[in-house]
């Protein structure tokens, strides 16, 4: 059997604070710091905790040449507690899913920091309403109560500064602040399949390619992306829409159709909920987009670029405010988030984490008759101004 390191991971180092009586005692603060070592790696979901000599050890060892299991007692140990960690990776059949994992982030070519934040970012399980809720971070007011008054919402001006004309007739504009995150669907109310189809024609559709090269094509869309490459794609949780039978699909850019996916779970209301990390105002639209990325595509062109990553949310961004508009436009309610469970949705479709993940989840749908939660419209365009 021979091993070799994984090649992207970081040492972090730990303190625990702890309550030391003696230390009170005897005049000190009664606190002391447990110190640790924990080793954060790209292709493992959760951090190991490391000994100080294993650490070492780990660092010394080689990412790129092969070697075999040490002969000797405590180094064949050491070496066989990390395979079992994961922080080595073996030809040894045993060892088969964290090689196939590490190798897949070797062939993928992300910038090794982007790697560690995306892989070590994604959620699984995450109850995101609940977590709030325990540590009393709900409201405004317990923010300021936890945390104090937030930085001020805009800079100071700037001495000298020139106002701007003004255009109050625009329309653009009025259709612009008829734009509020909507948190009150009406789930029972469907969306007509013609208006959905719209929705995806003006913001996902490919209007165009052009091919630069024998098998090299570019898509041209309503939306920009880095390098025109386009990575992004979406998956269509239908919850109610006409004529589409319930369940999960993926929508096809240049052929603007929806191909179900054969494992859709059963309970679809339930994936939802999961889905959203708990956020059940946004798991109830009749419709959820779930915008995955295809790493690969970008990093075909931006090979361990350092703003690679950055690229790629930038263009999350653009789709999500398109729909936005979209909707808008429709006299739909819209929503975009990115507190989900990338897990749950990797598992759903059928992605292969790193390289192809979930980075937002958008839902559009009819708004609810009345508000229930509340809702972020200061302009009073949605819901009534009462005074």
């Amino acid at each position: 059997m021979n091993f070799r390191r994984c090649r992207t991971m970081i040492v972090e180092p730990l303190e625990k604070p702890h309550f030391d009586l003696d230390g009170l005692l005897s005049g000190g603060s009664g606190v002391s710091f447990e110190q640790s070592l924990q080793v954060v790696a790209a292709h493992l979901p959760a951090p190991c905790a490391v000994d100080v000599a294993s650490c070492l050890w780990l660092l010394q060892c080689s990412a790129e040449q092969w070697q075999p299991l040490p002969l000797e007692p405590d180094a064949r140990q050491r070496v066989l507690a990390l395979l079992e960690q994961g922080l080595l990776v073996s030809d040894d059949p045993a060892y088969a899913t964290a090689a196939a994992a590490e190798q897949q982030v070797r062939d993928s070519q992300w910038w090794p920091l982007s790697a560690l934040h995306y892989q070590h970012s994604r959620w699984d399980g995450v109850d995101s309403v609940g977590d709030m809720e325990r540590s009393q971070l709900t409201t405004a007011q317990d923010l300021v109560s936890n945390f104090g008054p937030p930085p001020a919402e805009a800079p100071i001006r700037r001495p000298g500064a020139q106002p701007l004309p003004r255009c109050d007739d625009d329309p653009t504009q009025a259709q612009l602040q008829a734009r509020a995150t909507c948190r009150n669907f009406d789930g029972t109310r469907a969306l007509p399949l013609p208006m959905l189809a719209r929705l995806l024609q003006q913001v996902l559709m490919a209007q165009a390619h052009v091919e630069t090269e024998p098998g090299v094509r570019f898509l041209k869309k309503n939306i920009p992306s880095a390098g025109s490459l386009h990575p992004l794609e979406a998956y269509v949780v239908a919850r109610n829409v006409e004529r589409v039978p319930p369940g999960l699909y993926h929508y096809h850019a240049t052929e603007h159709e929806l191909g179900p996916i054969a494992s859709t779970p059963n309970d679809l209301d339930s994936f939802c909920h999961c889905l959203l990390a708990g956020q059940h105002w946004f798991a109830s639209a009749p419709v959820l987009l779930i915008l995955t990325c295809r790493f690969e595509r970008t990093f075909w062109k931006y090979r361990s670029h350092a703003k690679a990553y950055r690229a790629v949310t930038l263009d999350a961004g653009h789709v999500s405010q398109a729909i936005y508009s979209a909707a808008t436009a429709q006299g739909l309610g819209a929503f975009v988030t990115a507190a989900i469970n990338e897990a749950e949705a990797e598992r759903a479709l059928g992605l292969q984490p790193m390289a192809e993940g979930a980075l937002a989840v958008c839902g559009v749908g009819w708004r609810a008759t009345e508000r229930v939660t509340a809702e972020l419209d200061p302009l009073g365009r949605v819901w009534p101004v009462t005074r």
